[in-house]
C-alpha cells in the first residue's frame, strides 16, 4: 500500500484523481496519520502536482502523456496560457508535463477554434434542451437516460414548454440584447420523441426565443433506429443543420454486449435518410475501448463511417463512470489494456488527417480508459460551435430540461455561475416551477 500525505491541504481530490492515473483504487491511500504516509508534499497546485507526478513515475515507470493535468479542458489553458505568452505548447510541455505530442495537438486545436468558430459576440449565449430518453441504457451510461411510456414523456414536454417560455420571457424583459448562437438538443436521444412532438417541440422554441442570428442548430438523433424520414423533414422545416447520428460501433457484436437495440443496418439506413432529406452536416461518434474490440475492430469501425460520409467524427476513449452498469461490473476495466486505447486514437488520428478532417476540439473526462482524451474531428471546416463554446466557457449556457446546468459567463471577471436543473425527470416535472425560479434569481439575463 502507497500512502500520500498532503500538509495544510483540506481538499485533496485533485491531487487524488492524479494518482488514479497511475495507481489502481486498493493500491493506495491518502493518509492523516504522521507515522504512516510514504510521500508528503506541502507548497502550491502545480508545485505539488509536479512532485507527485515525478514521484509517481519513478515508483510505477509511467509517464502519462497529459502530464499532471486531470482536468476537461486542456485547450481553455492553452487560450489562457496564450494569453500571457507566445509559445503556450512549451508552457504545456515544461511546466505542467505534458508530452509534446499532446501539447502541439492542443495548441492546434486552439488555433483552429479561433480560426474558424471566433469569440463569441458579447452578450450572445447557446441554449441546450435536454431530453432524457433513450430507447435503452448503454453499458456504459451515466447520463440522465430513461425508458418510459409515452405517457411520462407527455408529462415531461408539458413541463419542458413551460420552462422554454419562461426562460424565452426572461431574456425579452430584461431589456438588453442577448443574441443567441447556437441551439442544441441533447440526452438522452432528442429523436425518441415523435415526428409530432418534435415539431411542436421546435415551433415552440423558435416563438419564445429569438433565433434570428443563429448560426448553428443542432438535434442529436444519436440512436440510429429512432431517425425516420417524417422527423427528419420536421428537424429541417425547423432550420436544423445538424444532427448526431452515434452507432459508437459499427460490430454488430459490441452493440449487442453494450445494450444498444439498433443494427449495424440501421446505421446505414440513418445515414441514408439523413442525406436523402438534406441533412447539411452529420455528426458521428465512436468509441474507442469498448468491451472485446481488438484494436483491427475500431479501425474497420472508422473506415465504415469515413464510406458514409460523416461531416464531424468524434473519438471517444471509453469513460468507466461511477452510475454506470460497467462500473458494477468491472470496477478496474478502465485500467486494462491501456496501451491498446493509446494505440486506437493514434492510428485513428492518422486516418482522420489523411481523409481532409482537422481536429477542432478535444476533452477528457475522468476514468477514462487509458488516461487519454475525446478529440472532434471535422471536414470542410464544419466544426460544431456549440461544442467549442462549451468548452471554452467564454459564453452563456441556457441550459433547459431534467439534467441541464445553465452557466452564466462574467466576462468582466472571466467567471461562470452554475445553475442546476434537478437530473431526475420526476422531479423536474414536479418542480418545474423552482427550476424556472432558479434561472431567476440566478440571474441568467446578466450575461
Amino acid at each position: 500500500m502507497v500512502r500520500f500525505k498532503f500538509n495544510g491541504i483540506e481538499n485533496t481530490n485533485q491531487y487524488e484523481e492524479l494518482i488514479k492515473v497511475f495507481l489502481q483504487p486498493g493500491e493506495y491511500e491518502i493518509s492523516a496519520s504522521e507515522a504512516e504516509y510514504i510521500y508528503e508534499y506541502t507548497g502550491d497546485k502545480d508545485a505539488v502536482k509536479r512532485r507527485l507526478y515525478s514521484d509517481l513515475a519513478a515508483l510505477t515507470g509511467k509517464r502519462p502523456k497529459w502530464g499532471i493535468l486531470t482536468g476537461i479542458r486542456p485547450v481553455k489553458l492553452a487560450g489562457e496560457l496564450q494569453k500571457s505568452c507566445t509559445h503556450p505548447a512549451e508552457v504545456l510541455q515544461k511546466d505542467y508535463y505534458l508530452h509534446d505530442s499532446k501539447a502541439a495537438l492542443t495548441k492546434e486545436i486552439l488555433d483552429y477554434q479561433r480560426a474558424v468558430c471566433g469569440a463569441p459576440e458579447e452578450g450572445s449565449m447557446s441554449v441546450y434542451i435536454g431530453i432524457p430518453f433513450c430507447p435503452t441504457r448503454c453499458l456504459y451510461c451515466s447520463f440522465t437516460s430513461n425508458q418510459v411510456g409515452e405517457s411520462e414523456i407527455i408529462r415531461y414536454l408539458e413541463a419542458l414548454h413551460k420552462e422554454i417560455e419562461a426562460c424565452g420571457a426572461m431574456l425579452r424583459q430584461d431589456g438588453k440584447k442577448h443574441p443567441i448562437e447556437s441551439v442544441y438538443f441533447g440526452g438522452g436521444t432528442p429523436t425518441t420523441l415523435s415526428a409530432e412532438q418534435l415539431d411542436a417541440l421546435l415551433t415552440h422554441t423558435a416563438k419564445f426565443f429569438d433565433l434570428s442570428k443563429i448560426r448553428e442548430y443542432t438535434v442529436e438523433a444519436g440512436r440510429p433506429d429512432t431517425i425516420t424520414k417524417d422527423k427528419s423533414d420536421v428537424l429541417l422545416s425547423h432550420g436544423v443543420d445538424r444532427i448526431s447520428i452515434n452507432p459508437q460501433t459499427m460490430k454488430q457484436r459490441t452493440l449487442e454486449l453494450i445494450g444498444r437495440k439498433h443494427t449495424v443496418e440501421d446505421v446505414y439506413k440513418a445515414f441514408e435518410i439523413a442525406k436523402a432529406c438534406g441533412v447539411p452536416t452529420i455528426n458521428t461518434d465512436l468509441i474507442a475501448g469498448l468491451p472485446e474490440e481488438t484494436h483491427e475492430d475500431f479501425l474497420q469501425n472508422l473506415q465504415e463511417i469515413l464510406k458514409l460520409g460523416a461531416d464531424n467524427i468524434t473519438l471517444h476513449t471509453l469513460a468507466v463512470k461511477r452510475a454506470s452498469k460497467l462500473k458494477e461490473l468491472d470496477e478496474n476495466f478502465n485500467y486494462k489494456d491501456e496501451l491498446l486505447r493509446e494505440m486506437m486514437l493514434r492510428d485513428a488520428h492518422e486516418i482522420l488527417r489523411s481523409e481532409g478532417y482537422r481536429p477542432y476540439y478535444l476533452y477528457r473526462q475522468k476514468h477514462t480508459s487509458g488516461n487519454t482524451e475525446n478529440t472532434g474531428f471535422c471536414k470542410d471546416d464544419k466544426a460544431s460551435i456549440y461544442n467549442v463554446r462549451i468548452m471554452e466557457e467564454a459564453q452563456t449556457i441556457l441550459a433547459l430540461g431534467a439534467g441541464g446546468i445553465s452557466k452564466v459567463y462574467y466576462p468582466e471577471k472571466n467567471r461562470l455561475e452554475r445553475i442546476a436543473n434537478v437530473s431526475n425527470y420526476e422531479i423536474y416535472i414536479q418542480r418545474i416551477d423552482e427550476m424556472i425560479e432558479r434561472k431567476r434569481t440566478g440571474g441568467i439575463t446578466e450575461c
